[in-house]
C-alpha cells in the first residue's frame, strides 16, 4: 500500500494538480528500500507528466486561451523556445509550476513524445535522486 500511495502522491504532482510529492518521498526513503522508491517515484512523476504532455497534445488553440488565460503573443514566444530547444526541455518538466507548462507547450507543439518522454523521465529521476542526496538519505 505504500508503494501505490507514493506512486499516486508522484503521479498527481506531475499534473495540473496542486500536489506535492516531496514529502512523502523523503519519509519513504528513509524507511524502505530506496531504490524501489525511487524507481516507483520517478515513474510516478514521468506518467504523469506524460499525461499532462498528452493533454497539450490534445488542446485546442482557444481552449488554452479561455481556460489557461494565455494571451496569444505569450503563445508565440513560448513556440520560439520550444523551436530552439524542442523536446530537451522535457529534462525541465521536473520543475514546479512551470514544469506542467512545459509539458503542455511541448505536447501542444507536437515535439517528438518518444525523445520529449526519455528527456522527462531523466529529468524526473534526476530531480528525485538529487533529492534524496541532498538531504543525505541515499549514496
Amino acid at each position: 500500500m505504500v508503494y501505490f500511495v507514493l506512486f499516486i502522491s508522484c503521479f498527481l504532482a506531475a499534473t495540473l494538480v496542486p500536489f506535492s510529492s516531496e514529502a512523502l518521498f523523503l519519509y519513504d526513503i528513509k524507511h524502505y528500500d530506496y531504490v524501489l522508491i525511487l524507481i516507483i517515484a520517478t515513474f510516478g512523476n514521468w506518467l504523469g507528466g506524460v499525461l499532462t504532455y498528452w493533454f497539450g497534445w490534445l488542446a485546442k488553440w482557444d481552449w488554452i486561451e479561455k481556460y489557461f488565460r494565455v494571451k496569444k503573443s505569450r503563445v508565440e514566444e513560448f513556440k520560439l523556445v520550444v523551436q530552439k530547444y524542442g523536446a530537451w526541455m522535457g529534462w525541465l518538466c521536473w520543475l514546479p509550476i512551470i514544469g506542467d507548462v512545459i509539458a503542455i507547450g511541448l505536447g501542444v507543439f507536437r515535439v517528438s513524445p518518444v525523445i520529449t518522454f526519455i528527456t522527462m523521465f531523466l529529468g524526473k529521476m534526476s530531480r528525485y535522486v538529487a533529492i534524496g542526496y541532498l538531504m543525505g538519505l541515499i549514496f
